[in-house]
């Protein structure tokens, strides 16, 4: 019937996509944003007035996290390591070369930065990584009105 809800054999109203993947109990809140992530970091955010508004500070220490899957594939490519026993313990003992593949790597990767609560669409927003020392993830301070961010120990 036109305008009535669809159901199943039991009665029970059909849920739209819509309503599986939006608001408290939809999958990204509830499955997606509240558990364990591979590949990924938290961190805190500082103004970094030198970056572009494209591009965001990422320490060392998280990048690796990151692209750790890419770096071990160019160890190997490049010869610097036989098999990927010997690439994690390039990355595990900081070797030099590890961190001019990383380099490399990043620039060809943009990354996701969210700011939780993602209550609107400029709550995640994608970014080029530059590689900074330190463990702070920096910011243009122009970018930071969409993550609603201020600089007092924001994640």
């Amino acid at each position: 019937i036109r305008g009535q809800p669809m159901r199943d054999g039991h009665n029970k109203v059909y849920k739209s996509f819509s309503n599986l993947i939006e608001g408290k109990e939809g999958r990204f809140r509830e499955t997606l944003l509240g558990k364990r992530v591979d590949y990924s970091g938290r961190s805190v955010i500082v103004v970094g007035p030198s970056l572009s508004l494209h591009q965001c500070g990422l320490p060392r220490e998280i990048a690796i996290e990151l692209f750790q899957t890419f770096v071990i594939r160019n160890l190997i490519r490049q010869n610097c390591a036989s098999n990927i026993g010997i690439a994690k313990s390039k990355i595990r003992e900081k070797e030099l070369i590890v961190w001019e593949i990383l380099q490399e790597v990043a620039q060809g990767h943009p990354i996701l930065l969210n700011r939780a609560p993602t209550l609107h669409r400029l709550g995640i927003q994608a970014f080029q990584p530059i590689l900074v020392e330190g463990r702070a993830i920096c910011l243009h301070p122009l970018v930071c009105k969409g993550f609603n961010a201020d600089f007092d120990g924001d994640q």
